[in-house]
């Protein structure tokens, strides 16, 4: 089965509600896998894999986020998918310099 990859930044009102544990939630119900996680910058991030259906849907979820949330854009990012996610994860946050 051919997977898609993406990679999504939602901004907005997206950290200290639940959006990760949320999104970890969705992944599961829509058989998506890869990952999520808090950005320094207030957004929250996510790579997920799955069928077209699958991302697609997992998108729509980013778009409206879950009870609290206040999604004021979402960046999608289309790539090959790498096939090198085993189930979906809450990931440490990440901090650049």
């Amino acid at each position: 089965m051919k997977f898609e990859r993406v990679h999504v930044v939602i901004s907005g009102q997206v950290q200290g509600i639940g959006f990760r544990a949320a999104a970890h939630e969705a992944a599961k119900n829509l058989g998506v896998v890869g990952w999520v996680r808090n950005r320094p910058d207030g957004d929250v991030e996510s790579t997920v894999e799955g069928t077209r259906e699958q991302v697609q849907n997992f998108v729509e979820w980013c778009r409206k986020g879950p009870a609290g949330s206040v999604v004021v854009k979402v960046r999608v990012e289309h790539s090959e998918a790498t096939y090198e996610f085993q189930g979906f994860t809450v990931a440490p946050t990440e901090f650049r310099n």
